[in-house]
Formats: structure tokens, C-alpha cells, sequence
């Protein structure tokens, strides 16, 4: 790999766990085109894991083509389907958008959803069937109820929910952190599929995996507007600040826990009882919390709330993880050290950022610039 040209940056190793698949019966790999998917098919796979299903036909009622196909779906299940308690509406996810080959994440989340989506104590969406390819290829396979139907909300990054709401949602957070942590469930021995953070290519290369994107929003008028001027006169500093990142991330010594990885709001559903339901688990990894904390309340808040604020949530969160029977639990000092640096995380996520993805990027770039200026998380991390 050439550091100095990311713009051509492509993994040489895709799926590096190649987890055995879950249903071997399976000869065939998983389609990479959406054309290649119909009712037969859905069928055949739903049959390896509830003998006997078929599908009759299948009606889009939505589709979403991002770094992820996401295809709603009304089915007509036979029989065998109903008896297996198979809703009429369902949600496909998968590859098939003809991009982002060159990432694990679909595999990734395939695999949470068949292993450890039960040992979660908040709130996810009810999984009906995961699969992946063990061929190296990193194709992953969900289907899951359509949401929709629950009645609340798909969250959006821009939702201003307002301190209070968020202040609430941080007990759902530290309670998908405390859910598993420190469990010998989750570690390297038990669950060698699950990527530790910050030490996997897709999470380490990252910044060089989405260069052609952050190269387009330099190009942006609207987007310079919003980024410090250090920055657009040395972009490759957020690289170099990123790699450091990792480096400290590596060295750290804390229990670890699961993380979602990508905590925004728009990877939320909001319930009809105000609860916040976690969703989009490609980026799951084996890590410590400070990376969904510092993403999550930084993006959900406005810069003026956030700085009057945000100490606050630290301070509150940390009492809600402990309330789970966390053990070992890193001091205030230490969690807001560690905030300041995962500042960077989603910095360089929301860099990279096209809002054609479904995410308005521009006010989410506003924040955490500011916060990265407010911290001194360039100078924390070496630049």
C-alpha cells in the first residue's frame, strides 16, 4: 500500500475472519446484484433456516442503494413461512449497490446478528435470518423486520432532540456497553471474528479508504466554509492525526466492551415510547465506549449545547455504565482524555461524508471541527 496515494487505496485483504458459514447447505454464494434477487431466491434462503419456507412473490415497498442496499419488502410467505411467524414486511440488507467491495462490513454485521444480537439489553431490530460467504469475499446477508411497522421514527444526523432527550439516551448507550463488558463472550478467543477497534484495516485505513470522498468535499466551497484553515492548507495532517489515534487506541489499557462503531443518530430508530433503538452494526467492533460516546453526543448537539453540556453527559454516562455492573470503569479525568481524542474519529468520518449517503454532512462537519478546536485535538494527537 502506498500512504501517499489513498485515492487508489483498495484493501488487499478483505475478510480476513473467514468464518465459517452458518447454514452449509448452502452451495451457491450470496448475489451481488440486486437483479440476481427475487422471490424464489429469498425463499431457498430463508428455507435453510425454517425448513420448508417459500416465498410466492415479493413487492418493493422501499429501496436505499448507499454503502448498503436496503430493500423493503412486502412478501407473500407459503405456509410454512406464516407458521414459522415470517412477517409480510420485511427489510433486506446486503451489498448490492455496486460499491464498497473493498470493505468487511457487511460480513461484520451478518455475523453480529447471528452470534451476539441476543446479548444485547437494548433495544435492536428482530433479526430473521444472517448469512455470509466464507470464501474471503466479506458478502453478508440480513433480513430484518421493517421498522416502519413499529410505528416511531428512523433518526436522521441533524434530528435537534435537545439536550434532554439525548441526556436519556446516554442510559441506552452505557446500557449497550455494559451489556457485554469485560465478557470472556466477546474476546479474541471466544469471538475471533469480532474486529478490535482501531486495529482492524477498515477502522485503521480508514482515512485512506475514503480519500476520494474527503478530496471531494475539499472541493467544496460549503465545506471549506466550515473547516479550519491549518487543515485546508495541510489535509494529510488528518491522516497522520487519525494514525495516531490508532496508535493510542492500541496502547490503551481498559476493559474492553462491544461498540457500534458508527453512533449517529441517523443509525437510530426512535420508538414510539421515546426510546432510542440501535441500529447499523457494520462497524461493531470489540473496543471501549468513548468512541460511540464522543460520536454520538457531539453529533446530536448543537455547539452551543455541546460546550455547555457535554462534561455533564461524560459525567452522567459513566454513572449509567456502572449502574450495569460494569467493573473498572476509567475515571472522569480519564474518559474525557479520551474523549478529546475520539473527537478525531468523527471528524474524519464526517469528512469523508457525501450527502447523497442519506446524512446532511455539513452541519456534522461544523461540529466536530469546532470541538476538535475547542479540545486541542490536533495538538493532542501530534498536530
Amino acid at each position: 500500500m502506498d500512504p501517499h496515494a489513498p485515492a487508489q487505496y483498495k484493501s488487499t485483504v478483505v475478510d480476513t475472519n473467514c468464518v465459517p458459514r452458518p447454514y452449509p447447505a448452502r452451495t451457491d454464494k450470496l448475489p451481488t446484484r440486486l437483479e440476481d434477487v427475487d422471490a424464489e431466491w429469498l425463499g431457498r434462503m430463508m428455507s435453510y433456516k425454517y425448513p420448508g419456507v417459500a416465498a410466492h412473490s415479493v413487492e418493493t415497498v422501499q429501496l436505499l442503494n448507499s454503502h448498503t442496499t436496503k430493500w423493503r419488502v412486502k412478501v407473500d410467505w407459503n405456509d410454512a413461512g406464516k407458521a414459522a411467524g415470517l412477517p409480510e414486511h420485511v427489510c433486506m440488507k446486503a451489498n448490492w449497490s455496486g460499491s464498497f467491495d473493498n470493505v468487511d462490513i457487511h460480513a461484520v454485521e451478518a455475523r453480529f446478528y447471528h452470534f451476539l444480537i441476543d446479548e444485547m439489553k437494548v433495544p435492536t431490530a428482530k433479526c430473521y435470518y444472517a448469512d455470509w460467504d466464507d470464501d474471503g469475499s466479506a458478502h453478508g446477508f440480513v433480513v430484518l423486520e421493517d421498522l416502519v411497522q413499529r410505528g416511531g421514527k428512523f433518526g436522521h444526523s441533524t434530528d435537534a432532540n435537545g439536550v434532554d432527550m439525548i441526556m436519556d439516551n446516554l442510559e441506552g448507550l452505557a446500557t449497550l456497553h455494559g451489556s457485554l463488558w469485560g465478557s470472556d463472550k466477546i474476546s479474541t478467543a471466544n469471538a475471533p471474528w469480532l474486529q478490535t477497534q482501531m486495529d482492524t484495516p477498515v477502522d485503521s485505513d480508514q482515512v485512506r479508504i475514503m480519500w476520494q470522498w474527503i478530496e471531494a468535499n475539499l472541493a467544496d466551497p460549503a465545506f471549506r466554509a466550515v473547516a479550519p484553515q491549518h487543515y485546508l492548507d495541510d489535509p494529510r495532517k488528518l491522516e497522520r492525526a487519525f494514525d495516531r489515534l490508532g496508535e493510542l487506541e492500541r496502547a490503551y489499557d481498559a476493559p474492553h466492551c462491544i461498540v457500534l462503531g458508527d453512533c449517529h443518530q441517523g443509525n437510530t430508530y426512535i420508538l414510539p415510547d421515546g426510546d432510542r433503538l440501535w441500529l447499523d452494526w457494520q462497524l461493531v467492533r470489540r473496543g471501549r465506549p468513548w468512541r460511540d460516546l464522543t460520536y454520538f453526543v457531539i453529533g446530536a448537539l448543537s455547539i452551543e449545547e455541546r460546550r455547555k453540556h457535554h462534561k455533564d453527559m461524560v459525567k452522567q454516562y459513566r454513572e449509567y455504565l456502572i449502574a450495569t455492573g460494569a467493573q473498572g470503569v476509567p475515571d472522569f479525568d480519564e474518559a474525557w482524555e479520551q474523549t478529546r481524542l475520539f473527537v478525531m474519529y468523527g471528524l474524519q468520518a464526517w469528512a469523508a461524508n457525501l450527502d447523497e449517503w442519506g446524512q446532511n454532512g455539513l452541519p456534522m462537519n461544523e461540529r466536530f471541527f469546532t470541538a476538535a478546536e475547542d479540545y486541542g485535538t490536533w495538538q493532542l494527537l501530534g498536530e
